[in-house]
């Protein structure tokens, strides 16, 4: 999996589509700074993800950005997604892999070394830590620091997602210490003071 400096973000749905999303996503995209886009929608129904998930996978494809889904790895082999995000309690890696073959598999390790080996081992193409801040878009169970990076990093060279209420103020720390993409969700969706298109102009 190449990726590429300037598009060091991993950009998650809001839970909710509303209407004007497809618009604010266009111009999002557009600044090229964004390598995955997640479809993360917990509260809708098959159907409407299968809808807004091939509304979204064609804006994706045409800003060369990878369209993963959330959980859900039949969902991702039914949209011909380019891959899917998996956590503890969803269906396990080698399962998923007989789904989908080799499309992009990640993996939510919380803050856990054990965790991340098991995912190394499955193949994993990366590895998803956090939370590093505290987070809009979910309760933080597990706080994930520096310097589990670190060391995560002495392990492997597969990828590395960083979670957890990244903005603007806090992004750089984390790709100064090597993380490889930023998972950011509510920053860009459910920012108060600026737009979408405003917000992903100041990650720089």
């Amino acid at each position: 999996m190449r990726f590429n400096k300037k598009k060091f973000i991993y950009l998650i749905s809001p839970t909710k589509i509303n209407k004007s999303f497809f618009r604010d996503l266009i111009q999002v995209l557009k600044k090229g700074k964004v390598s995955f886009f997640q479809l993360r929608l917990k509260k809708e129904n098959y159907r409407n993800k299968l809808i807004i998930g091939k509304k979204i996978q064609k804006i994706c494809k045409k800003f060369n950005v990878k369209f993963l889904i959330n959980d859900d790895a039949n969902l991702a082999k039914k949209i011909n997604a380019d891959g899917c995000h998996l956590g503890q309690k969803d269906t396990n890696i080698i399962t998923a892999r007989k789904l989908i073959g080799k499309k992009i598999i990640g993996i939510t390790c919380h803050n856990s070394i054990s965790l991340a080996k098991i995912a190394i081992k499955n193949k994993a193409d990366y590895l998803a830590f956090g939370a590093f801040n505290l987070s809009k878009t979910k309760k933080v169970k597990y706080r994930a620091s520096i310097g589990l990076l670190k060391k995560v990093k002495k392990l492997t060279n597969t990828p590395i997602v960083a979670i957890g209420g990244i903005n603007s103020n806090n992004y750089k720390k984390l790709l100064l210490n090597k993380a490889n993409f930023l998972a950011i969700s509510s920053y860009i969706w459910k920012n108060k003071k600026l737009k979408p298109i405003e917000a992903i102009k100041k990650l720089k």
